[in-house]
This record gives structure tokens, C-alpha cells and sequence, in this order.
């Protein structure tokens, strides 16, 4: 046993895991309280109270819901594929938590004569490892529609599928100008050039609005909301679902709002680093360093998640037809014009 235990150490085995049980207890716990925050915000704009009794100022409120949800009821449609129905949603809860692990919250930093990264895993194709494992929860969203055995239900899933693909295209040429401009595909190395330059939201307006906006698209936010389209008679894709399994489809949306709006921090806006206090940070020890690129990191990331609240409980829905109008002739060809952009810029030498 001891044997073994060294060998785990050597590959960095039991490092790795209590990253892992870091990152989902932090993940896990913010989405929790993104739908507190959500149903508190959204009161506050509607001149209403929101959820205020269970715990002081309603804190508690988030674990109130989460009990409610594990002793509810759960109901399977006799006519529904059982094995996919109950598949489904654990796709879209775990490609959504699987994010995660290249997402870094700072810098290396020394600490007990070692180097630690504060990120599960540092690969050096991040960006392209998010891109694919984002796109693979479309899957849970198509098969809740079909596995219910439900013609709405098979609608709104596949309304999902053209909206997620119409909007990844514009997204991912977005993302294409950051990853000229920064010569790399690591999230750490994007969010360094941009700690020597200007911020890439400055550098490229163009291109931090057309990923904003196909973020919104691609989390199922309004005004992009089409695949469970509350005004309608039925919620869509998850219309027979009940129980935690119909909450796993929330916390699959609330995880993707927060991934989305960490992704927008680190390519477009600095990732942990300000302007004019990374000097003032200069004389603290790498720990305290680290844990105020953190804090920096982590209060850019509330902003954005706020923002996504904001958006949501003040623009009204599109149509259908106007938003994959917008998708298909508006983002995509500005998108493109966006890489023509920086192209030249580096041509210039601006980059």
C-alpha cells in the first residue's frame, strides 16, 4: 500500500483529484447560488421581493430547492425510451462540468517547495478541448426530446440542434481572431498576451460581441431561449421530465452560464490580470498573489453572470426566424470580416 501510494504521488494522482474536488464543490456551489441570485435580481427589476425566508436574507434558499427536487416525485412516460430518458440528462450535466477541467483561475505560483497550477489539467490545445466537449451537450438536449416520445418535446430539441449549430459557426471564427492574435491555443498563454497588451475586447470589439452574443445563443439564454420557449404550451425538450432529473437540465444551463462567462473573462477581458495593479501586486508572496488573481478572475466572472441575468429579465424573445437570421447573416459574415480585421492588424504589427 504504501508502494501504491507513492506511486499515485509520482504521477500526480492525488494532486489532480483534490483539484477535482475543489473545482466541482466550487462549480456545484456557484450553481446553486447563480439561481438564488437569478430569482433575487429578477425581483429586484420586477419591483418584487424574491425568495427571502429559508435562511437569513433567503441564503439557504438554493439548498430548500435542492431537497425539494431529490423527494419529489419522478415520473417516467410508459412510452418513453427508458434508457435514454435517464441518460440524457446526465450527458448534459456532465459535458457541461467536464469544461471545467482546462479552465485555470491564475498563474503558477510556488508554494511548500512546489510549483502549483490552479487548474486541473494545463493542455496545450484548451480552447479547441472546450469547444469540443461544449458541443457534445447538444446530445442530451436532442435525445430529452426524442426520448420522451413526445412530438413538442421532440420539437424543442430539435429547435436546440439548429440554434447550437447555427451559433457555434460565429463563435468559434470569433474565437479564431484570439487565437491569431495570440499565437496559441492555451488559455493561460491568451490571457498573458493580453497582460502585455491591450485587452482583446479593446483590440477587437467585433469579435468579444460576436462571441457574447452566440454565448447567449449557445447557453439557451434569452433572448435566445427558443428550445424551451416558456410563452408556449409546453417547456420543450424536458417538458416530461420531472424531479432532479428535470433540475439537472438547470444546472446543466446554470454551469454553461458560468463556463461561458469565465470563457469571455480569459479571452477577451484579461482573465486575472488589471491594469495598474498588477505592480501594487508585486511585493506580495506567490500565495497571496495567487489568491488576488483569483479574486480578480473571480469578480469579472460574477460580473458577466450578472450580465447574463440582466439581459434576461430585460430583452424580450426573438422569433425563431429572426434569430437564425441573425445567426446565418449578420454574426457569420461579421465573424469573417472579424478575421480579415485582425489579419491585417498583424500584418501591421497592432498584435
Amino acid at each position: 500500500m504504501p508502494e501504491m501510494i507513492d506511486l499515485f504521488a509520482g504521477f500526480g494522482i492525488i494532486p489532480t483529484a483534490v483539484k477535482i474536488g475543489i473545482l466541482i464543490g466550487l462549480v456545484m456551489t456557484a450553481v446553486a447560488y447563480i439561481s438564488f441570485a437569478e430569482r433575487r435580481i429578477a425581483g429586484f427589476i420586477q419591483e418584487r421581493i424574491g425568495p427571502n425566508r429559508v435562511g437569513p436574507l433567503g441564503l439557504l434558499q438554493p439548498l430548500a430547492d435542492g431537497l425539494k427536487f431529490i423527494f419529489k416525485e419522478e415520473i417516467i412516460p410508459s412510452l418513453a425510451h427508458k434508457p435514454t430518458f435517464i441518460l440524457a440528462p446526465a450527458i448534459a450535466v456532465t459535458t457541461a462540468l467536464t469544461t471545467f477541467a482546462v479552465l485555470p483561475f491564475g498563474g503558477p505560483f510556488e508554494a511548500w517547495g512546489k510549483t502549483i497550477s490552479p487548474m486541473v489539467a494545463d493542455l496545450d490545445i484548451g480552447v479547441l478541448y472546450i469547444l469540443a466537449v461544449a458541443s457534445l451537450g447538444v446530445y442530451g438536449i436532442v435525445l430529452a426530446g426524442w426520448s420522451s416520445n413526445n412530438k413538442y418535446s421532440l420539437l424543442g430539441g430539435l429547435r436546440s440542434t439548429a440554434q447550437l449549430i447555427s451559433y457555434e459557426l460565429p463563435m468559434t471564427l470569433a474565437l479564431v481572431g484570439v487565437l491569431m492574435a495570440a499565437g496559441s491555443l492555451r488559455l493561460a498563454d491568451i490571457v498573458n498576451a493580453q497582460m502585455n497588451s491591450a485587452w482583446y475586447a479593446v483590440a477587437m470589439p467585433l469579435g468579444a460581441f460576436i462571441f457574447i452574443v452566440s454565448a447567449f445563443a449557445e447557453t439557451n439564454r434569452l433572448p435566445f431561449d427558443m428550445p424551451e420557449a416558456e410563452a408556449e404550451i409546453v417547456a420543450g425538450y424536458h417538458t416530461e421530465y420531472s424531479s432532479m432529473k428535470f433540475a439537472m437540465f438547470y444546472m446543466a444551463e446554470y454551469m454553461n452560464v458560468t463556463m461561458s462567462s469565465c470563457l469571455i473573462t480569459l479571452l477577451f477581458f484579461g482573465g486575472w490580470h488589471l491594469p495598474f495593479v498588477e505592480g501594487m501586486l508585486q511585493g506580495l508572496s506567490q500565495p497571496s498573489r495567487a489568491a488576488a488573481h483569483a479574486a480578480i478572475f473571480a469578480g469579472k466572472t460574477t460580473f458577466f453572470i450578472f450580465f447574463y441575468i440582466w439581459v434576461r429579465w430585460t430583452l424580450p424573445r426573438f422569433r425563431y426566424d429572426q434569430l437564425m437570421r441573425l445567426g446565418w447573416k449578420v454574426l457569420l459574415p461579421l465573424a469573417l470580416a472579424n478575421i480579415f480585421y485582425v489579419g491585417g492588424a498583424i500584418l501591421l504589427g497592432w498584435f
